[in-house]
């Protein structure tokens, strides 16, 4: 599969009451950048991170949201969402984010990313847009976006191609992973056979089921 990116976003220090950082600051503000953006294993340059208890790290390196995805909600709220309005660093076009297997890698431009999990929505996105209930509609809607694990360092532009050059045989999605932590409880057994799971993922799951880490 190869879709496009159709742009890169960097976000600068936002400071708003709703920000969940206790300095007040977000980087969720994220603007579409011209030319091309280096991508590092910490993440995009340029970029600005609060609430790093919560944000960053290898596992949530850079994060994806479609232009599809993107394209639901503007009708959802009757106004437009600009690239970067989801907090994204990449906005796709024609990648199956939500269908996107754990664990599988994309080239795009000269990096290498690595799908880990999807993004849980919070009290600052939903005071971002200014929606009382996004979290609830996020949830479930079902299409949280991508975090991004970067196995290989490059530069990406809008218009790059998107490739998924390899894919897990276990075959479970961002999206199965999403629900089986919020609203479908019931998938969480499934999600033990996930080598590449995050770490904190499956600590997370384990304590949910019960089973001793092994």
């Amino acid at each position: 599969m190869t879709g496009r990116l159709a742009a890169v976003n960097i976000g600068g220090v936002t400071e708003a009451e709703w920000a969940g950082d206790p300095s007040g600051r977000s980087g969720i503000d994220k603007r579409p950048v011209d030319g091309r953006v280096e991508i590092r294993f910490a993440g995009v340059t340029g970029d600005f991170i609060g609430e790093r208890a919560h944000h960053g790290g290898p596992d949530q390196a850079v994060y994806a949201y479609a232009e599809e995805d993107a394209g639901w909600w503007a009708g959802e709220l009757g106004r437009a969402l600009r690239p970067g309005a989801f907090g994204e660093n990449l906005t796709t076009w024609a990648v199956d984010v939500t269908g996107a297997v754990i664990g599988e890698c994309w080239a795009v431009g000269s990096a290498v990313l690595q799908v880990t999990k999807p993004r849980t929505p919070c009290r600052t996105f939903a005071g971002f847009w200014g929606v009382p209930d996004l979290i609830k509609r996020f949830t479930v809607h079902g299409a949280p976006g991508a975090y991004l694990r970067v196995l290989r360092e490059g530069e990406v532009g809008a218009g790059d191609p998107v490739e998924v050059v390899d894919r897990p045989a276990h075959g479970v999605t961002l999206g199965e992973l999403f629900r089986a932590t919020t609203l479908e409880p019931e998938l969480l057994p499934r999600l033990l056979d996930v080598p590449e799971l995050p770490e904190s993922v499956r600590a997370k799951v384990r304590r949910r089921l019960g089973v001793a880490a092994g």
